[in-house]
């Protein structure tokens, strides 16, 4: 019906097992982006940034050894 909205679906665990890298940087942003299972997709953006920022800087940081 036009002018209402359903209540939104109960968000689900995607369950993705993620496995560490030995890398203590990877390994932070992966951690990361594992706290957003069973998150409301709205909320994923900001983590989505900050791990991606967090993988930067650590390849950069790789580039100076």
């Amino acid at each position: 019906m036009p002018g209402t909205s359903e209540p939104a679906a109960p968000v689900q665990p995607l369950g993705v097992e993620l496995l560490p890298t030995g890398h203590p940087g990877v390994d932070a942003g992966l951690a990361r982006l594992e706290a957003l299972d069973g998150v409301p997709a709205e909320a994923h953006v900001a983590v989505y940034e900050d791990v991606h920022q967090r993988l930067a800087d650590t390849l950069a940081a790789l580039d100076q050894e």
